[in-house]
Parts: C-alpha cells; sequence; structure tokens
C-alpha cells in the first residue's frame, strides 16, 4: 500500500517540482483555498495555539494571522517539493546568508557546531548553507513512516550536500564523528513539544508553562561543541534571509537549561515580531503539569 501510494503521487509531485516560480504560487494560492476554506486542515489546533500565544490581539487580528500562515504553510510545502528540481542559482537568489563570516569564524574554533534553529519561515531551505560550510553537515528530522516518502524527502533535502539523521541516530552519529576526529555542524529544529516524561524540563515561553527540548543543549555539553542560532525571515513571497547569532562559545560554563531558555526566548521573539511564519499546526501547549 505504501509503494502503491508513491507510485501514485510521485509524478504530481515531480510535475509541480518543475513548474516556475510564478506557476507554482499560482498553485499554491488553490492550495490555501482547498486546505483553509474547504477542508480547514487542523483550523482549531492552529487557532488554539495563535489565540494562547497572541492574546492581546483581537479575534479580527488573530484571523488574519491564521490567514497569513496558512498561505505561508502552502507555499513553504510547495518550495519543499520544488527543491526536488530547483537550481543552485535560483537558490542562491532566494534564500541568502546575511553574515556568513559569523558562522565560517565559528568553524576556526576547532570545535563541533550544534546550531539551533525554530520552524519559522523556510526551515526546508536552511539546508542549502552546504555549500558554504567546511564542516561536514547533519539535519536531524523525524522519520516518515512511509519508507518510500521518506526517502524522498531525504533526497530531496539533501541535495545540497546535507547529510541527514533521524532524531534516534543523532547521538550515536556524533559520538562515531567525535571518536574519528569528524568535525560536525548539526542543526536542531528544538522548538516543538517533546514527548512526555516525568523528566521534562518545564519553561515558560511566550507567557506559557511548557516543557521544552534540551537534547542540543546536553549533547553540546556533552560533547562539548560550540553552539549557534539560525534566524530566518520572510523578506518576500519565495525570498528568506538567514543570520547567525552565536550563543556560547564555552558551553561548559552555562548553567544547565539555560541554553535552552536563550533559543526559545529568541524563537519568542521571531514569533512575535512575524507570527504568520511560524508552524502553528503543532500542538504545542498540549502538556499540562501533573501534581
Amino acid at each position: 500500500m505504501q509503494l502503491l501510494l508513491f507510485i501514485i503521487l510521485y509524478p504530481l509531485l515531480w510535475l509541480i517540482s518543475k513548474l516556475p516560480f510564478r506557476l507554482l504560487y499560482i498553485f499554491s494560492d488553490s492550495i490555501y483555498f482547498l486546505v483553509y476554506r474547504i477542508i480547514g486542515y487542523r483550523k482549531k489546533t492552529v487557532r488554539q495555539n495563535i489565540a494562547l500565544a497572541l492574546p492581546h490581539l483581537s479575534e479580527k487580528e488573530r484571523i488574519q494571522i491564521e490567514k497569513k500562515f496558512y498561505s505561508h504553510m502552502c507555499d513553504m510545502f510547495l518550495e519543499m517539493i520544488k527543491t526536488m528540481n530547483i537550481s543552485q542559482k535560483e537558490i542562491d537568489e532566494r534564500f541568502k546568508f546575511s553574515n556568513l563570516e559569523t558562522y565560517q569564524e565559528l568553524e576556526k574554533k576547532g570545535k563541533s557546531i550544534a546550531l539551533m534553529c525554530a520552524h519559522y519561515a523556510s526551515y526546508e531551505w536552511v539546508l542549502s548553507m552546504n555549500k558554504h560550510i567546511s564542516f561536514k553537515g547533519y539535519g536531524i528530522y523525524k522519520q516518515i513512516a512511509n519508507k518510500y516518502f521518506d526517502k524522498l524527502v531525504r533526497t530531496i533535502r539533501s541535495k545540497f550536500k546535507a547529510y541527514l539523521i533521524t532524531t534516534k541516530q543523532t547521538k550515536a552519529t556524533i559520538e562515531k564523528n567525535t571518536k574519528a576526529g569528524v568535525l560536525g555542524v548539526y542543526g536542531f529544529a528544538s522548538d516543538q513539544t517533546p514527548r512526555w516524561s516525568k523528566r521534562l524540563y518545564w519553561h515558560r515561553f511566550i507567557g506559557i508553562e511548557t516543557p521544552i527540548h534540551t537534547g542540543a543543549e546536553t549533547l553540546a555539553k556533552q560533547y562539548d561543541m560550540n553552539v549557534i542560532f539560525l534566524r530566518t525571515k520572510k523578506i518576500k513571497r519565495g525570498y528568506y534571509e538567514a543570520s547567525f547569532e552565536v550563543m556560547t562559545e564555552d558551553v561548559q560554563s552555562i548553567p544547565n537549561y539555560k541554553l535552552s531558555e536563550d533559543f526559545m526566548a529568541r524563537v519568542e521573539q521571531q514569533i512575535y515580531e512575524q507570527p504568520e511564519f511560524y508552524l502553528w499546526t503543532h500542538k504545542r501547549w498540549k502538556h499540562k503539569k501533573k501534581d
């Protein structure tokens, strides 16, 4: 069944990837109408999340953010498909890094790097940074249940010399590289909800107490990695700009959980600036503290 679904859908995805950007975004507008107006994909979750995160806004303002978010989400999904056949020139024009020298200076320190970023703006095209770096670049992702689509996503995301590893493979990969003396940069998108555990670390994110991921900080400390934050902005439709912010070059001196809190504060700032570009479909505040 998995293979049959893949065989049916792959030709459509390939055709979409061949569309010029002008037609791609016309198609995206049609997808938006279907997803938002007709299907209402996760609309209840999105509306609840925006209301929780931005209670100071009026209902009318929140609905406007909701609509803009769905439009952006459809764009981003099609941009990911477009990556199958996007040229190097196109990606360079559409996803720019404003201060690569900041990252490159960190490479000179001779330590592996934990790169932290959010599910914000275009986190799919972040992998294009691999053409600009010397270290071996790893993107950490959650494996897709359909093995054929999982392979396709790996192929798409590996287009720019990025090595994809699942969340379960992360520690073993870092351990292996450390022993072999291989310097790497590991991309952690750590802003979403962790699995439930009695050992979760709780923090106020956008004014709401919620558990947060601390794995990137834990691994950075265990393997003595430098830590950098990648802040991405959407300049206009189909165009993005990313900048690097060094979080620490001495991870061992940072109190426990401070890095994770710092990361969430940076994500929070992005959300307040342009909330329509955050991934609101995820149930970010589903966990409640148990007495």
